[in-house]
């Protein structure tokens, strides 16, 4: 789900770039870094230690960050700005000190920037894909005594480090195989887009020019200037939590009641800068979907206690309240999934028939219709992309064997799923992952997500609920999910790749080193937060994982059907689910200019279960940006990206410290605690009594 939600969404001039649609930057780019004496290294050059020193740094930065928005909320913006910002900045320090010791024997060129940018959002790529905050830690007995179905030893498995990185080696690498004979199809003769990628690449390109590399310069500059800040605001805030319900996070900004409905602004720097990242229409669509859930809906249904579910259960019961939360947030989430879905796949179906369609058709002569004028940047690229080839046979061998290897160990691992459940999936898998590879070119969504959550139903059911089923189908997800997703980042790094001129091996190295360093730092980052917190997993904690509860009642809905729902909570499921395809629908129909007035249903879903406090935050990034770029849009657009960034990285680092002093037994000193007039009243005649 990093969610679903696509926070990459990029300017029109990087699509009509990528397109070579003779905009002046495009035509012109290469010609400009051919003046400057700069020619790209060989592959091997451009693979060099500090490149995977730094890579290595900034991927526990960003593992750490991503973690940590998967662990509360599961909204995950895209870093690669970030990435390759602080990339740039790294690099360059480093030789420039090389420089004036005169021990500099490589300058820093774009292509290990690029390597560096490709390595570290494969590494901290692993902590959405790896299902820290869905599917594995699903497995728990933390998640499992949440729900009263399927708490059988046989569906629940707890977090282990050692059999979590094994998984990860086991399954992370084959989307890296399964679509690599296909990148020239891809990027040279479809010409997909990959605006993510596009964005990267003019990104790091404009770094390495003159007038790049100044604002490059400012850039880091703000951004390590709000990293200092939400880290020491981080610090400052952890002073004031001795307790449950204590400190600036639990701040009754709008009054006690509506702190009780969960609105209230909890001063996250971390989700104030996710604000400023994502689009207005997601922030909107959250809080249309908080006010909606929280503001109107539970407070309906927790009037009708006593009839519609018993007043004697738990309020984390999932026959209570509680299951109307999550199971019409589970609705509209695979509404919104099925109907993008359905569209992903049909534009991909009907992009591939136009492509090969326009195959048949051969130019007459240059005044044609049909002939493309080929820039010379297309030509120079197109040059170097197709120079340091990756053998087909290479890319076949390396997925069955390691399809192999997965078939014999994962059983090992997760017993309840057999070796005839995993050949199936690797045999469906290339399909699937070229799939959301060529979606991802035209749309630049990923549907990583809805391809597991298609495993979790197929392959739960398969198993059956008297085999494991739950646990077999969760399972199942981590496999699809890992494939698919890493098919498409990959595409996208070649995309980046072709742009900067970054040879195609040195990318997939760079993505292979970045992964394995993922299988390791993020296992070993979750486990650090799953020790340090003593209420971790728990509903309402400061890490609740809420997705974790959400795929684990998929998979029980896959497996056992709907025994589990409340009274009346199925016919509320149809409902929404049907409003969320209908209200997609409406959205495409209307056209642009309409839709971005029509709340997106995957946005407005999320705070269904875990609450609006956060949306209120997101909301006040939009508006500090809103405000920022009426009164100067080139200084906003420019630095905005980067103030951002240094407000999520800044929080999200202080986790490490938090963590360490959590499990050195270290409390904070201070509980702020915000009570009623009434209640204060009995605590001072309590105290002097």
């Amino acid at each position: 789900m990093a969610m679903e939600i696509d926070q990459s969404k990029k300017d029109d001039e990087f699509n009509a770039a990528a397109r070579g649609d003779g905009s002046p930057e495009e035509t012109s780019v290469e010609r400009i870094f051919e003046a400057s004496g700069e020619a790209p290294p060989p592959w091997h050059h451009q693979l060099t230690i500090r490149a995977m020193v730094v890579s290595f740094v900034l991927s526990i930065l960003f593992t750490f960050v991503v973690m940590k928005l998967n662990l509360t909320t599961g909204i995950i913006p895209s870093l690669n700005i970030s990435a390759g910002l602080l990339g740039f900045f790294f690099v360059k320090t480093w030789t420039k000190l090389l420089h004036k010791a005169g021990f500099l024997k490589q300058p820093f060129t774009r292509q290990e920037n690029t390597v560096i940018q490709t390595c570290v959002v494969a590494s901290s790529g692993i902590a959405f894909s790896g299902g820290f905050g869905s599917y594995l830690f699903g497995m728990s007995d933390i998640v499992a005594k949440q729900s009263a179905e399927a708490n059988s030893v046989m569906n629940i498995k707890n977090p282990q480090l050692g059999w979590m990185i094994g998984f990860l080696f086991v399954v992370s690498f084959l989307g890296l195989f399964s679509v690599v004979p296909l990148r020239k199809i891809m990027i040279v003769d479809f010409k997909l887009i990959y605006p993510s990628g596009t964005a990267t690449a003019h990104l790091i390109n404009s770094f390495h020019t003159p007038q790049g590399a100044k604002l490059a310069k400012k850039q880091v500059r703000a951004l390590g200037k709000f990293f200092s800040f939400s880290f020491l605001w981080g610090f400052f805030q952890w002073f004031f939590t001795a307790g449950d319900d204590c400190g600036f996070a639990s701040f009754p900004t709008f009054g006690l009641e509506a702190y009780a409905n969960k609105f209230y602004f909890d001063f996250s720097a971390t989700y104030v800068g996710v604000g400023m990242i994502c689009p207005y229409l997601i922030n909107v669509s959250l809080l249309v979907g908080s006010i909606l859930s929280w503001g109107v809906m539970w407070p309906l249904i927790g009037a009708q206690k006593g009839k519609w579910y018993s007043a004697d259960i738990s309020s984390s019961s999932l026959h209570g309240l509680q299951g109307y939360k999550v199971f019409i947030a589970i609705a509209m989430i695979l509404g919104d999934g099925l109907y993008n879905f359905v569209k992903v796949l049909g534009r991909t179906i009907f992009g591939l028939y136009k492509q090969f369609q326009n195959r048949d058709v051969l130019p007459v002569n240059d005044r044609s219709p049909s002939f493309a004028v080929v820039s010379y940047d297309d030509k120079r690229r197109t040059e170097l992309f197709l120079k340091d080839g990756i053998p087909a046979w290479f890319a076949v061998c390396g997925y069955i064997i390691l399809a192999v290897i997965s078939i014999f160990a994962l059983p090992h691992i997760f017993p309840q799923l057999r070796w005839y459940h995993i050949l199936v999936m690797y045999v469906i898998a290339p399909v699937l992952a070229f799939c959301n590879a060529y979606g991802c070119g035209l749309t630049d969504w990923s549907l990583a997500s809805t391809y597991g959550k298609l495993a979790i139903f197929t392959i739960g059911a398969w198993a059956g609920a008297s085999h494991g089923g739950v646990l077999a189908g969760l399972a199942a997800c981590g496999v699809m999910m890992n494939i698919v997703s890493t098919a498409s980042d990959l595409m996208q790094d070649f995309k980046t790749g072709y742009m900067t001129l970054a040879s195609p091996r040195s990318m997939f190295i760079s993505q292979f080193i970045g992964t394995a360093m993922g299988c390791v730092i993020s296992p070993c980052v979750f486990w650090l937060f799953y020790n340090a917190f003593g209420d971790f997993g728990q509903s309402g904690s400061s890490y609740p994982a809420p997705y974790a509860l959400v795929y684990r009642n998929m998979s029980i809905l896959g497996v056992e059907g709907f025994s589990a729902l409340p009274k009346h909570c199925l016919m509320l499921c149809y409902v929404f689910f049907a409003a969320a395809v209908i209200v997609n629908g409406v959205r495409d129909a209307v056209g642009p200019k309409w839709a971005r007035f029509i709340p997106l249903p995957m946005a407005m879903a999320i705070p269904f279960y875990i609450g609006g406090y956060f949306t209120i935050d997101m909301c006040v990034g939009s508006l500090i940006l809103f405000v920022w770029r009426k009164l100067n849009k080139p200084k906003a657009d420019a630095f905005g990206p980067a103030v951002a960034s240094g407000l999520i990285c800044g929080e999200g680092i202080w986790t490490l410290p938090s963590s360490v002093l959590a499990l050195a037994g270290v409390k904070p000193p201070i509980c702020m605690k915000f009570l009623s007039s009434s209640t204060n009243t009995k605590v001072d005649s309590f105290l002097s009594s």
